[in-house]
């Protein structure tokens, strides 16, 4: 077997299931889920239509390419959103979703022939892909602590300069999962001078990106700063997904787009690895990055639970309004894991505790004495767990 597989955790909800084992749910309230990021919103109407209107497809193999028609609408969202022209037959890439993207990507970038074992860096807390994606391509993983007290930024003194000389891939996380964190332009080109001076790869994992409070103040891209900034897409890749966008996680329908070399390269490993989109799924994606009323539609319901929420929560732990994302990281008085059990067995609302999205790091972990609260449930829902949190955490 392969020996990286020894070093995989248990993912979070893996975990969760057994922090949970011998704990009896109260039986007095109906369960609430808040912990998983999947989108309850329903899925629109016009992408379940154009996806069994394009069931004909299904006589044909599809290309790893992508149609062009795929292409183009990717292409033209992003022109719309970021302002960044994509040529759509080298700089972009459909993907089944971003999340097996961000894993077979360091595949085709880490080179292990340098004479040292590649570094690639994560935030952290983080989402659990990339640290999976560094050992099983042979790298170690490093993680950049992101802490309240410094607003969850990057503090790059983390690393040594004998560290950073062997980074290859640095993955980003805007807006930031867990903690909602946005990053500024002025991060960006930070970022940018380390990967100049250093010479690694960023795969900007970009998710969240269409759920955010403000419609005049949408989160920055990685390819937008770099355009900003007069860049081009050298070393820079961006990873996007309809799943939380258009609420169709079942779809697992993204994209990647950059730099054009990379993705050469890529495609080519996707060639032998068979992940080509699904015909159909692809007619349902260019209708669903074709309109925008129902993304509207969707952040607007995510604005009114955080509004509704957010004050009422922000009473009993320490937590506020993130920059973007459907989560509220909240601070927990007592340890993340307690927190949890108690609470599913008091009022039976589940909450992932933060130590399961974090590794330790500097002699910390982040993600302690945290939970991640996914307001994806409906309003009623939101607020019913809003006060049965309130309830408990008044308790302790």
């Amino acid at each position: 077997m392969n020996p990286h597989l020894a070093h995989l955790q248990p993912y979070p909800f893996e975990k969760l299931r057994a922090l949970f084992a011998g704990v009896t749910p109260s039986p007095q309230h109906k369960e609430i889920k808040l912990s998983i990021g999947e989108p309850q919103h329903a899925t629109p109407q016009f992408i379940m239509d154009a996806l069994a209107g394009g069931l004909k497809g299904l006589a044909n193999y599809p290309t790893t390419q992508g149609t062009p028609i795929l292409r183009q609408a990717i292409a033209a969202w992003c022109d719309r959103r970021y302002g960044v022209f994509l040529n759509p037959e080298t700089e972009v890439l459909p993907v089944n979703g971003s999340r097996e993207a961000l894993f077979s990507f360091a595949q085709t970038v880490i080179d292990p022939s340098r004479g040292h074992v590649p570094i690639i860096v994560s935030p952290n807390p983080f989402y659990q892909i990339y640290e999976g994606a560094a050992y099983l391509s042979g790298a170690e993983p490093r993680f950049l602590n992101n802490l309240p007290e410094n607003d969850f930024a990057f503090d790059y003194g983390q690393l040594s300069e004998a560290e950073w000389a062997r980074v290859q891939l640095f993955y980003v996380c805007s807006p930031g999962n867990p903690t909602g964190k946005v990053l500024s332009l002025d991060d960006w080109k930070t970022l940018f001078a380390l990967s100049d001076k250093y010479g690694f790869i960023i795969a900007s994992d970009e998710c969240y990106s269409e759920i955010y409070f403000d419609e005049a103040k949408p989160p920055i891209g990685g390819l937008q700063a770099a355009k900003l900034l007069g860049r081009t897409n050298e070393r820079l890749v961006m990873f996007s997904s309809l799943s939380k966008r258009s609420n169709v996680p079942g779809m697992r329908s993204g994209f990647v787009a950059g730099d054009a070399q990379i993705l050469k390269k890529f495609l080519l490993y996707r060639t032998y690895h068979g992940c080509a989109m699904a015909p159909p799924v692809q007619t349902a994606s260019v209708a669903a990055w074709g309109d925008e009323a129902h993304v509207l539609d969707n952040r607007n319901q995510y604005r009114e639970k955080f509004a509704a929420c957010t004050p009422l929560i922000s009473e009993v732990l320490g937590t506020g309004m993130p920059d973007a994302s459907f989560y509220l990281w909240a601070k927990t008085a007592i340890p993340d894991t307690d927190f949890a059990r108690g609470l599913l067995e008091h009022y039976n609302v589940v909450v992932l505790p933060g130590s399961f999205l974090a590794r330790e790091s500097q002699g910390v972990n982040p993600g302690t004495h945290f939970i991640r609260i996914a307001l994806v449930a409906s309003l009623a829902e939101c607020l019913e767990a809003t006060q049965r949190i309130r309830q408990f955490a008044q308790q302790l």
